[in-house]
């Protein structure tokens, strides 16, 4: 295996330029690589922190393919890796170091949930895990391309929003929305079993919202090459730059949510959605008041009324 340094790309020197690298180049790395790659960039306190016997207990993953997917990505083995991930974080508050199988992972790290028979503690940890996953996303909000997820969506005949499993709240909402700010917008619901005719009324002129997270939805990966092949622009929401849909997608928006076992927070991928519709609501509204200095027939529209 041929490392990616060797090849002529620099080795990142941060976690943003790492991400970046893995996401644009992983078909260079094998499956057991990009597995690795995939929960490092997931659990970055975790790798910062904790033995390479331990991450690799944790993701079920071999630690020869943690030291292989280092050296390929260009670092002298794991621990000169490790110290990418450890560096942002020396300053920080220590972060706890989780005793128990119960565990709510968040951007950034773990907590711990001592009594989880409590529901009111299982509240508390996860709205505190949330308001680390939606601090995370509004620091990272200069760094994410809305404006082009924007303007991909202003510009589309038609929007088609696929989201199954735990995603599939979201792109209801997000399908709904649109609607609502005057974009035409059509869920890919798969009901009835139908979700390849559906995914095929989309043409050149339209574009596909995808929406997923680990385990991804097979079906939506289907839709996706589906639309593919059929020239249809892709916007992809997900939690990785080298999460399977975001490979080929125009526009990729990543996000991270808390995370208890089976059970995904929906918070910060929520927050991501309205702020396309109501990003989407701002442009339309520039967009015809501009009209309405060339022409007494197209007012401006009044956001109040959207009711999102």
């Amino acid at each position: 295996m041929t490392s990616i340094e060797a090849m002529g790309f620099s080795k990142p020197d941060t976690l943003d330029g790492l991400r970046q690298l893995i996401g644009q180049h992983s078909e260079h790395l094998t499956p057991r690589m990009r597995d690795a790659a995939r929960y490092a960039c997931e659990h970055p306190n975790e790798v910062a922190f904790s033995p390479l016997a331990t991450v690799a207990e944790r993701a079920k993953i071999a630690p020869a393919a943690f030291i292989r997917m280092a050296k390929a990505l260009g670092y002298d083995g794991y621990t000169d890796l490790q110290r990418l991930f450890r560096e942002p974080l020396q300053h920080a508050r220590k972060p706890i170091q989780p005793t128990f199988n119960e565990r709510i992972r968040h951007y950034g790290g773990e907590q711990t949930l001592d009594n989880p028979d409590d529901p009111a503690e299982v509240l508390r940890a996860f709205s505190r895990a949330n308001i680390v996953s939606l601090e995370h996303l509004q620091a990272d909000a200069d760094n994410l391309p809305l404006m082009q997820a924007i303007d991909l969506i202003q510009n589309a005949r038609m929007v088609h929003v696929v989201g199954l499993r735990r995603s599939f709240a979201v792109a209801a909402y997000l399908s709904y929305a649109l609607n609502r700010v005057g974009q035409p917008a059509v869920q890919i619901t798969g009901m009835g079993g139908a979700i390849t005719e559906q995914a095929s009324t989309a043409s050149a002129h339209d574009m596909l919202i995808a929406i997923s997270f680990p385990p991804y939805a097979a079906d939506t990966l289907q839709v996706c090459e589906q639309v593919r092949l059929r020239g249809v622009k892709r916007l992809s929401i997900t939690n990785a730059l080298m999460s399977p849909i975001a490979k080929g997608a125009d526009v990729v928006l990543e996000v991270q949510d808390a995370e208890l076992k089976g059970f995904r927070s929906l918070t910060s991928a929520m927050c991501l959605a309205q702020t396309l519709a109501m990003g989407l609501a701002f442009s339309k509204r520039e967009r015809r008041k501009k009209a309405a200095r060339t022409s007494v027939f197209t007012p401006a529209p009044d956001l109040q009324d959207i009711d999102c």
